[in-house]
């Protein structure tokens, strides 16, 4: 291939415009032209201004976010001393994947695409908006977009004459070939690398930090529909540290009984050990993945069986089926005609790589081990915010048991009868002492408690018309941990969420936490506390108070001391659906007098699909009728505290 003239850059959350991306670089490849691919973050953006042909492949996530592996080029391509000629020598074209039901839809690529015209660069055709919601999903748009780039592009890179383009049936180089090993020494470690117990830095993505597992404790009922964990972790010795807001990420790995229905289907021998061997110069292997590293640990821990396959899957499954009848079914599902079948099939069922492999057995059994990391991606991070604070020191019982102040309050006042003593609570930052009346036999000893971290996790699982659950691959995997079976260690790093908390000690805060939204302000409820600051304010949701009713001691017990004012929605406990958005609006004078007056930051987490429309809708309201204002001065209040971050949101899909 010649050197590279065409440049892919992609910020993906999820992986699909990672995966978009990599179709751009083989088609490109394909067409003879030398292409690199290459994720936002990791590129030298200074690099740019002498770049010719560059294709920007980005996802919108949250409320018009860019995707955290876009997040330092967005912070540089608007910075304002960015001379207007910068990109003038350019030619581009952005590709944005976005889901019609939000507001900013696809808010990231229609941003860009202003931006680098702005900076002088030389569009070759208006952005394409693929959108999930779309029936045939974002292909839909892609599709008639793509063939009108490759026009573009071919017009100035011309494919040689000597040279005729790829058939799309044949299957390019794979990236990598596995050189399978016949003797591996016993010594040999495959075990993944991680941070010490005493790092030159804090964990990260390629260097996480086993974590010990010290419970893993389901929070609802018996009865509700949802199995909802709090789960604790030992962060001693660790060096990661974080604050309210920020969010931890668990790298989770392939259940046992996958992994090896998998390596059956392909007929795999999961003790084999293998290195990998890149096919271009300077490509480096696989981040995580050791060398030698075992057929296992890369099922295990690197491919993605549970995830549902996508498009390119199905293409590269075709080019490499040995099978007629298969060979044609798969044709049939990759290509643009077939995309309602495809759906049909795989999308709507939600069916994953492992069972599509299972109905196509003569086509996976003659899968190369070379093409198995160009077939299946890699199992991504998955997100959860942190639900403790660090500054809330734990507490031992004279039986050297341990935990939060809550559950050693528990233990204490449900032990043996005994003389009354006081349960002294202490919170690092907090001078005084507050007494708790107990019935145990012994006084407690406060020490400090090894660093904790906790998470609120719901168990994803849902039917579809496959016979099979459909489960969340680190939901489910975290749920299935039982420390009181034996050591657990769990891989994990942390980094900045997207909520900031005040610095100011007299300024309150507004939180709006439905369901296992609540989890990022117990953290902040906590750091608060300890810090001594009393004005917080929590409106909590959930279906029913006796089920799914998160914390419900805690908050009432500060309540009680006058650090917390909860305000609750049941909606399932009266006839009439009752949710946040409607106590917002209950209490709109006091919402009114907070944000106006007082200057309070208003905070919303949860679903990101309908929670912040109805939340803003009820905040305008309250704008409009206990504020006064017209309905465009209401929409530019809501802006403008979005602009000066005194309105903040933390939402998932």
């Amino acid at each position: 291939m010649p050197s590279p003239q065409l440049l892919v850059l992609f910020g993906s959350q999820t992986g699909t415009a990672q995966d978009v991306a990599e179709r751009l670089g083989r088609e490109a490849l394909r067409r003879r032209l030398g292409c690199h691919v290459q994720a936002l973050d990791s590129y030298a953006v200074a690099n740019l201004i002498r770049e010719p042909l560059v294709i920007f492949v980005c996802a919108t996530t949250g409320q018009g976010d860019p995707p955290d592996n876009m997040k330092n080029f967005w912070r540089f391509i608007f910075r304002k001393n960015l001379p207007s000629n910068s990109l003038c020598q350019m030619d581009f074209a952005v590709l944005g994947l976005g889901d019609s039901s939000y507001t900013k839809f696809n808010f990231v690529a229609k941003k860009l695409h202003r931006r680098l015209m702005q900076l002088g660069g030389s569009a070759l055709l208006p952005a394409c908006l693929g959108d999930e919601q779309h029936e045939l999903g974002p292909d839909a748009a892609i599709d008639p977009w793509m063939g009108d780039l490759w026009e573009k592009v071919l017009e100035l890179y011309p494919v040689p004459h000597d040279l005729a383009m790829i058939p799309p049936g044949v299957p390019l180089p794979s990236r990598f070939t596995f050189q399978f090993l016949q003797d591996v020494s016993s010594t040999v470690s495959e075990e993944p690398r991680v941070a010490s117990l005493d790092p030159p830095g804090p964990p990260s993505e390629f260097l996480p930090f086993l974590a010990p597992m010290v419970a893993n404790q389901r929070v609802t009922g018996p009865s509700h529909f949802q199995d909802v964990r709090l789960i604790d972790f030992d962060i001693t010795g660790s060096s990661i540290s974080f604050s309210a807001g920020d969010v931890v990420l668990i790298q989770p790995s392939n259940s046992a009984i996958h992994v090896q229905q998998f390596c059956q289907v392909l007929g795999l021998d999961p003790n084999q050990w293998f290195v990998l061997q890149a096919r271009e110069p300077g490509v480096p292997c696989p981040p995580g993945l050791p060398q030698p590293c075992s057929v296992h640990h890369l099922v295990s821990q690197h491919l993605d069986i549970a995830s549902v396959p996508r498009r390119s899957f199905f293409e590269l499954l075709a080019c490499l089926s040995p099978h007629g009848m298969e060979r044609e079914k798969l044709q049939e599902l990759s290509s643009a005609q077939g995309q309602e079948e495809f759906c049909e099939y795989c999308t709507r069922p939600r069916r994953t790589i492992l069972e599509v492999l299972c109905d196509f057995p003569h086509t996976a059994g003659a899968i190369p081990p070379d093409y198995l990391l160009d077939l299946i991606p890699r199992i991504r991070p998955r997100a959860f915010s942190i639900a403790s604070s660090l500054l809330v020191r734990g507490l031992v019982t004279s039986r050297g048991e341990t935990g939060t102040w809550q559950d050693v309050c528990r233990q204490e006042l449900l032990s043996e009868q005994g003389q009354s003593l006081h349960l002294r609570l202490f919170l690092s930052g907090v001078g005084d002492r507050q007494e708790w009346p107990s019935k145990a036999g012994h006084p407690l000893f406060p020490q400090v408690h090894p660093a904790r971290l906790q998470i609120l996790v719901a168990v994803v699982q849902y039917q579809t018309r496959l016979k099979e659950p459909r489960r969340g691959l680190c939901s489910s995997w975290l749920a299935s941990l039982d420390p009181a079976q034996g050591p657990v260690q769990v891989p994990m790093w942390v980094r900045p969420g997207g909520l900031t908390f005040p610095g100011t000690p007299d300024t309150p805060v507004i939180m709006v936490g439905p369901g296992t939204g609540v989890a990022p302000f117990r953290a902040a409820v906590q750091e608060r506390v300890a810090q001594g600051q009393t004005g917080n304010f929590l409106f909590f949701g959930c279906r029913q108070r006796d089920q799914d009713f998160y914390w419900e001691a805690e908050w009432k017990e500060l309540e009680k001391r006058g650090c917390l004012t909860l305000v609750t929605a049941f909606s399932r406990e009266q006839k009439q659906k009752v949710y946040v958005q409607h106590r917002l609006r209950e209490q709109g004078p006091l919402i009114w007098e907070l944000l106006d007056h007082d200057g309070a930051y208003f905070y919303l987490a949860g679903n990101a699909k309908y929670i912040p429309s109805d939340v803003m809708e009820a905040l305008t309201a309250i704008f409009r009728k206990d504020g006064g204002l017209s309905e465009p001065d209401a929409a530019a209040y809501l802006a403008r505290l979005q602009r000066t971050l005194r309105f903040q949101t933390e939402t998932w899909a």
